[in-house]
């Protein structure tokens, strides 16, 4: 298989993932093991590193490996060199093909970070907000933003530097995590003895110390790396005779890929069998959690112990050095996890004052998104109140029209339509005069109402009435 194991579980991802696919032979000295007929296999798949950017370094790591000049100079390219970026010039020289692609691969990750920084973006609320996606690009150091479009020398350069530094960070991140999770878990078992009673607790506490007198209580785990741990790996997960160890042999057996090397996962591989001695998952007392963090802190021990240029990969013969030294030979104790506590007491008091600030900030969180639903909901009524007013306004409205309107009278055959009393016509002798005949249809008028209700000196029949001297018409004149 090509490097790209390697590489991909080493900071140095570039050189781990273009090496030589031929496997190294094995040797059967002293062991007698058949070798397999040489089979036609698949490539194992890469490991993922866990980067966010894992998927773009493979496809660009697979695309360079099919570049037969770009193979042949890393072969002959040291690791400083590699990691100062020497190699990435080699860029200038590989096919059109490979180069088209990888611009392709470019322009396909500042898409997908692109989307990322928007949906962030939605999901903070900032749907309104104008996104300067170039400054915020600035935060992705294994690629050059200024082109989002070609994939240039520059962005080889940062694709090596920036996974060489962020694996470095990664088991550093991964014991800090582990960390949290061990108070974390301290934190909730002494939050939940507050909820006892005394009886209660002291039970609890007894089933505590019980259970971990129990994780404790399991046979001597041998130091990683050491003699005494390969040869119990030779003998009951090979099968062969521990009398015949051989670690030259050894490290072929278990280089699974063949490439010359043991990486990460290889080395973790060799240490199953003693963590198999601390850990079952069907106990109550054993944590799968902690197992993988001891299952990490044996890699870095024989990382630190064999791994003489610290590429994080251990060769053929790196391995047989350390396979004479005294500590391979005649190692010390290795202490486990329950005899090294992840934290300090200051470091669980400090994690639980910030839980409880934590807390206390959720809590006022709470205590003003409760205003502002209490809030919504009062405004809620006054729209509610308000729209009922406008619907009761609307209804009497209505009411109104209906009944200013007349009553409609429905006809039939020769009736008359009723008409209303002030619309009907007046008799010719009511009409209103033209203007010009008003004044002697008025004077018609008067005489026609001295007629109707006689003169004052004339009887009913026409004739003049006796002066009444008491009257004022009969007073005499005064001379």
């Amino acid at each position: 298989m090509s490097w790209t194991n390697g590489f991909l579980t080493s900071c140095l991802v570039l050189t781990s993932l273009l090496s030589s696919s031929e496997a190294v032979p094995i040797s059967v000295d002293k062991t007698k093991v058949k070798i397999p007929e040489e089979t036609v296999q698949e490539a194992p798949q890469s490991v993922d590193t866990g980067l966010h950017y894992d998927r773009y370094l493979r496809e660009v790591i697979d695309f360079l490996e099919k570049d037969q000049h770009f193979r042949e100079k890393l072969h002959n390219t040291d690791m400083e060199d590699i990691k100062q970026g020497k190699l990435a010039k080699e860029l200038d020289f590989v096919s059109h093909h490979v180069r088209t692609k990888l611009d392709e691969l470019k322009r396909q990750e500042v898409s997908r970070l692109r989307t990322l920084i928007k949906a962030k973006q939605d999901i903070e609320g900032g749907n309104d907000m104008a996104v300067d996606h170039q400054a915020l690009l600035k935060q992705f150091e294994y690629l050059n933003h200024m082109n989002p479009h070609t994939f240039e020398v520059e962005d080889l350069d940062r694709l090596i530097k920036s996974a060489t530094k962020d694996l470095e960070n990664f088991d550093k991140e991964r014991h800090e995590e582990f960390k949290r999770y061990e108070m974390m878990k301290e934190h909730e078992r002494r939050e939940h003895l507050k909820t006892l009673d005394e009886e209660g607790r002291k039970k609890e506490e007894e089933h505590y110390e019980e259970m971990k007198k129990k994780h404790a209580d399991h046979p001597k785990v041998n130091h990683p790396g050491s003699q005494d741990q390969l040869k119990e790996v030779w003998e009951e997960a090979d099968g062969l005779d521990p009398e015949d160890f051989d670690p030259k042999t050894f490290f072929n057996l278990h280089d699974t890929n063949g490439d010359g090397f043991f990486d990460e996962q290889e080395l973790e591989a060799l240490f199953t069998k003693e963590l198999e001695k601390i850990y079952d998952p069907t106990n109550e007392e054993d944590d799968m959690v902690e197992m993988e963090e001891e299952r990490l802190r044996m890699r870095e021990h024989v990382m630190n112990e064999v791994d003489a240029n610290k590429d994080r990969l251990v060769s053929l013969d790196e391995f047989l050095i350390a396979t004479k030294k005294k500590e391979f030979l005649e190692p010390d104790s290795w202490e486990t996890l329950e005899q090294n506590q992840a934290y300090t007491e200051e470091e669980m008091r400090e994690f639980e004052e910030h839980l409880a600030k934590q807390e206390e900030d959720l809590n006022l969180k709470a205590v003003d998104l409760q205003k502002q639903r209490e809030e919504l909901e009062r405004q809620q009524e006054q729209l509610n109140a308000q729209k009922i007013q406008l619907q009761q306004a609307v209804e009497h409205m209505e009411r109104l029209k209906k009944t200013e309107q007349p009553p409609e009278v429905h006809v039939e055959g020769n009736a008359v339509q009723e008409v209303p009393q002030h619309e009907q016509a007046l008799p010719p002798e009511h009409q209103p005069a033209p203007p010009d005949q008003e004044a002697p249809a008025a004077q018609n008028d008067i005489a026609q109402q001295d007629l109707s209700q006689g003169h004052p000196n004339q009887s009913q029949d026409g004739q003049p009435l006796p002066h009444d001297p008491n009257s004022v018409h009969g007073a005499p004149h005064m001379p």
